[in-house]
């Protein structure tokens, strides 16, 4: 899904648990290369308090995960179900936004998108 996007996946994970003070977290799909990671927020119905929860939590992401502390973090969300203008809102946001096609999903982010690096 993001090779064409220019990541090239090695690994994904799935439910990624940190319980590190000040910085609990689960992280719902974790795609991994050498030196990227997209960490990816999936929820049947999408809203604004979902995309504004996960972006905290990826502010957060290398103190609860410090093992991808030299890895450039981006961010995504998917939805089944994505409020009106959600899709946009995350796209400012800087996040990539997955979205159900038939039996499949697919980014729908413009190719102009530049995905924000979370610290």
């Amino acid at each position: 899904l993001f090779q064409e996007r220019g990541i090239d996946v090695t690994q994904t994970m799935s439910r990624l648990k940190s319980k590190r003070p000040g910085a609990a977290m689960e992280i719902d799909i974790v795609a991994v290369n050498g030196s990227e990671l997209v960490a990816v927020e999936c929820k049947s119905r999408l809203s604004r308090d979902d995309v504004d929860d996960f972006v905290s939590r990826l502010q957060r992401f290398k103190v609860a995960f410090p093992q991808f502390r030299e890895f450039r973090v981006y961010g995504g969300v998917a939805g089944i179900e994505i409020d009106q203008g959600i899709d946009v809102y995350a796209y400012r946001r800087g996040l990539f936004v997955i979205k159900q096609s038939g039996e499949t999903v697919k980014i729908i982010n413009d190719v102009q998108f530049q995905p924000l690096g979370f610290a």
